[in-house]
């Protein structure tokens, strides 16, 4: 069995709701002046953000749903000047797997959506989980 072979199924946990309506226009990172947004949980999974609290650090896990997903090497940050390199050595957006790591402060709660940022992440973004950040551990 070949790795194409092996698929599975993710369902979104929610949206994001944000300002940046296309990823031309979105920056390439929170830090590079990304606007807050708001992420709307599904209802059913309203127990599931039990715990999280305003001013939480979090990982949004998302899925790039806009990627292309046969790139495999990347001028990184889009720049012509850096040399290409393969796309699991950079942080594009485009990939085979298209999956965005965005670290967000939680900034307030209200029921099943949550405000945070900054996120780069466009409008109606498919948010894949949520973990929390731990404290960093200096035992590698």
């Amino acid at each position: 069995m070949s790795m194409a072979d092996n698929q599975f199924t993710l369902r979104p946990i929610g949206f994001v709701r944000s300002e940046l309506r296309n990823r031309h226009d979105a920056p390439r990172q929170g830090s590079d002046g990304a606007p807050n947004a708001w992420i709307e949980i599904d209802p059913s999974l309203l127990q599931a953000i039990q715990g999280v609290a305003k001013n939480d650090q979090i990982i949004l896990i998302t899925y790039l749903h806009e990627s292309h997903r046969d790139v495999l090497k990347v001028h990184p940050r889009g720049d012509k000047n850096n040399p290409l390199r393969g796309v699991f050595a950079t942080r594009s957006p485009d990939r085979p797997n298209p999956l965005g790591l965005h670290r967000v402060k939680v900034l307030e709660i209200d029921g099943c959506r949550l405000h945070v940022g900054p996120l780069e992440a466009i409008d109606g973004t498919p948010i894949i989980d949520i973990k929390p950040v731990l404290a960093e551990s200096r035992d590698w």
